[in-house]
């Protein structure tokens, strides 16, 4: 078997669970008003994975410029 294959796998499997705690910490949810924090905190949840079950609980803060007039 390749590493490459396995490193593949292992990335895959960090990511589902991830995913898996974005959807517990209810991250998923449907409303109307979706920021960009909000965006970016489900994104860096995921990326962190296994870790939010060891205490990781990562937060995006967001600020988009105003126009200038």
């Amino acid at each position: 078997m390749r590493a490459g294959s396995i490193g593949g796998v292992i990335i895959l499997i960090w990511l589902i669970i991830g995913a898996i705690a974005a959807g517990q910490r209810g991250y998923f949810s449907d409303d109307e008003t979706t920021s960009c924090a909000e965006v970016g905190t489900v994104l860096v949840t995921i990326v962190a994975g296994p870790l939010n079950y060891v205490g990781a609980n990562p937060k995006v803060d967001c600020e988009v410029p105003e126009p200038s007039q």
